[in-house]
């Protein structure tokens, strides 16, 4: 199937491929180090408009109880779990130390709802992880306190903190990719979930769950070359982050369809939607046909008419981190 066809083309294509494919081929449901390649990555989209009300604030009134429930239903579905507690302790153990990436360089309106964040580490705490050993973190406390964050360093319950400079001594070096890693990552963390927001992104076309690790490393500003391809994908393969790597979350509940990645308020929709994964090559190509077709509904081009198209989704794919390709993707929707 050609990259540019439509969302709706997209989720045909994935459901007609077998949207009834049991879980245990997919995911399994033993605790696993990361989400290796599998024939076939499964996407749950799970939508509620309840979530999201507006308001004066760019980014919506967020219902933090309802995405909650909505977390619980969809990774109930993505492990083929009934119970939702058993779902989300089959994905962590008692003694793992979880880190939460978000994104909040550009604030609210354009940022991981604090509220997705925080839902996320409650069920990652009911699963049976200490509080304390749950972190949600991004790059900068500027970033995080501007985006709706309450730091917590060191006080009780989960943590809420930014890497603020401490990097790894050394470079790590993985293909195009050369960086100094954030130790939260290499030294603190032996779980990742990633919690990407959705939305465009002015020259990598679209920032979700692979461009999130922007702010895993010291300089960001060097890669983004060529569209960030295939800077995008390195990064991404490094074992540190591959392998760590049990869940993304991708925030869709305020996309934003052109302008991004700073805020860009008439360019916000409500979609009003989670979508989660084991596969973040699965979820950046969900993410691009949705705004794609946002976009179309909008009077704008396409990504790929406007000189963006994503292609390092492309490279991940070849890279063996995941799937962009439809046929190869079980669609499970609620909602």
């Amino acid at each position: 199937m050609a990259l540019r066809s439509t969302r709706r083309d997209f989720l045909k294509q994935a459901a007609a491929a077998g949207a009834g494919v049991a879980a245990a081929g997919v995911l399994g449901q033993e605790t696993a180090a990361a989400a290796q390649p599998t024939s076939r990555s499964r996407l749950v989209v799970v939508r509620n408009r309840s979530s999201i009300s507006r308001s004066d604030s760019p980014g919506g009134q967020v219902n933090k109880a309802v995405v909650a429930q909505m977390l619980d239903h969809a990774v109930a579905k993505l492990t083929n779990i009934s119970n939702s507690t058993a779902a989300w302790k089959s994905l962590f153990k008692p003694d793992d130390v979880v880190g939460i990436k978000v994104n909040c360089l550009f604030g609210v309106g354009a940022c991981t709802h604090p509220e997705v964040a925080h839902a996320v580490a409650d069920a990652v705490v009911r699963a049976g992880v200490k509080p304390s050993n749950v972190i949600i973190w991004d790059r900068a406390t500027g970033d995080l306190l501007k985006s709706g964050y309450k730091v917590n360093r060191d006080g009780p319950g989960v943590r809420v903190l930014a890497n603020d400079g401490v990097w790894e001594e050394q470079p790590t070096r993985q293909g195009q990719f050369e960086g100094r890693l954030t130790k939260i990552i290499t030294e603190q963390i032996t779980a990742l979930i990633n919690v990407p927001v959705m939305k465009d992104h002015s020259i990598a076309g679209v920032t979700a769950a692979l461009k999130n690790h922007y702010g895993s490393f010291d300089n960001p500003g060097r890669h983004h070359g060529n569209h960030c391809d295939p800077y995008l994908a390195d990064v991404n393969a490094i074992p540190a982050i591959r392998d760590k790597t049990r869940l993304v979350v991708l925030d869709a509940l305020r996309p934003m369809a052109d302008g991004g990645p700073g805020l860009r308020r008439d360019s916000l929709w409500d979609f009003c939607s989670l979508v989660l994964s084991r596969d973040p090559v699965a979820v950046d190509y969900f993410a691009w046909k949705t705004i794609d077709e946002r976009r179309a509904e909008t009077g704008l081009k396409s990504l790929a008419e406007s000189g963006r198209e994503p292609k390092w989704i492309a490279t991940a794919a070849r890279y063996g981190l995941g799937t962009d390709d439809p046929a190869r993707m079980d669609i499970v929707r609620i909602g």
